[in-house]
């Protein structure tokens, strides 16, 4: 019986390591949030997404697309396809009920790919 005197733990202390390697790792690609690569060249590439269209509107509900002011929504949409992203920023003491009335409005002119930029905490 004198066979389990003790414990060899080396082994769980090397896959502890390597666990905790992995965890550090990642976490620095998150900080980052992003991992750099160095792209390959291609002559046949995709092209490259176009920038989304920014609606901004402010406190006292004045539009901006793209930091240009906008009287009438229809008329400054109408330069662009309705696959374009639409980013909506509206500042936070907006009612809700506007914000909804404007991404209606976008949505009505037939975009389908709008979105809200939010600060994060």
């Amino acid at each position: 019986m004198d066979d389990m005197d003790e414990i060899n733990i080396v082994p769980l202390v090397d896959v502890m390591l390597v666990l905790l390697t992995i965890v550090l790792t990642t976490a620095t690609f998150v900080v980052n949030g992003r991992i750099p690569v160095d792209l390959a060249k291609a002559s046949a590439a995709a092209p490259a997404q176009p920038a989304p269209l920014v609606l901004t509107l402010t406190q006292h509900q004045a539009l901006y697309l793209n930091d240009e002011p906008v009287s009438d929504l229809a008329e400054a949409l109408k330069a662009y396809a309705v696959s374009t992203n639409v980013v909506v920023r509206a500042d936070g003491s907006i009612a809700l009920a506007v914000f909804v009335e404007l991404v209606d409005k976008v949505k009505a002119l037939g975009y389908t790919q709008v979105s809200l930029e939010v600060k994060r905490q």
